[in-house]
């Protein structure tokens, strides 16, 4: 059973969002809905879902927060593991992007020959990738954090210090920026991820102009189960 369970916060949408997620993504289902009681936000709808094995909960708890592309989620489409993998992605991106905003268009880039990163209807950004079929395995759905602005150059700092904090974690895969890769210092984490508690998450800095960081209105929490 997996111990960390990304806890997406919503003004009013929980319900909605959720049978939306688990009406797009494949072997889907809600598995709780409840409501909170005399809160400090009033009565919240808390909803929990996988999707493809991956747990999430969902709360409206009023617009006290808002979702930022600093947390988004990866989903591998691994053609080793699915003959279908880039007409899936396809499939999948129309559906995401539909009413939201694409940050990075559904495309070839020299990281991958397919990849596209949105945010959807609700504001929560999904990165979806095409993987290299000779690389590593990882899981459908990997939440991943995005180091900008003031804290631009910490993933490594963070990464490591994760590590230090919850048991069976370790490194897997990273690449640095190198030269002429300005703004990006060389060294810094284009993209590492690593493994806590036997689930896997990334983090990459980026020295680019954003209007986003890690802040305390972004709505995406890691709740520990």
């Amino acid at each position: 059973m997996k111990k960390i369970t990304p806890h997406l916060w919503f003004d009013k949408e929980a319900k909605a969002a959720a049978e939306f997620y688990t009406s797009v993504f494949p072997n889907a289902k809600v598995t709780k809905r409840t409501t909170l009681h005399d809160t400090p936000s009033g009565d919240c709808d808390l909803v929990s879902f996988e999707l493809s094995g991956q747990p999430f909960m969902a709360i409206s708890a009023g617009p006290l927060f808002k979702f930022s592309p600093s947390v988004s989620f990866i989903v591998n489409f691994d053609p080793k593991r699915s003959k279908g993998a880039r007409e899936n992605i396809d499939v999948l991106w129309e559906k995401l992007s539909q009413g939201g905003t694409t940050l990075m268009p559904l495309q070839k880039y020299p990281f991958s020959e397919r990849y596209g990163w949105c945010q959807d209807k609700y504001g929560l950004s999904w990165q979806l990738i095409l993987s290299d079929p000779e690389g590593e395995e990882r899981p459908f759905i990997v939440p991943s954090l995005m180091f900008v602005g003031a804290v631009c150059g910490k993933a490594e700092e963070a990464i490591t210090f994760y590590l230090s904090v919850f048991k069976d974690s370790k490194w897997g895969r990273v690449a640095r920026y190198g030269k002429g890769q300005e703004p990006d210092k060389e060294g810094t984490i284009a993209f590492a991820d690593f493994l806590i508690e036997n689930q896997w998450f990334a983090a990459m800095d980026s020295a680019r102009e954003h209007d986003f960081a890690f802040k305390a209105r972004f709505g995406n929490e890691l709740r520990a189960m």
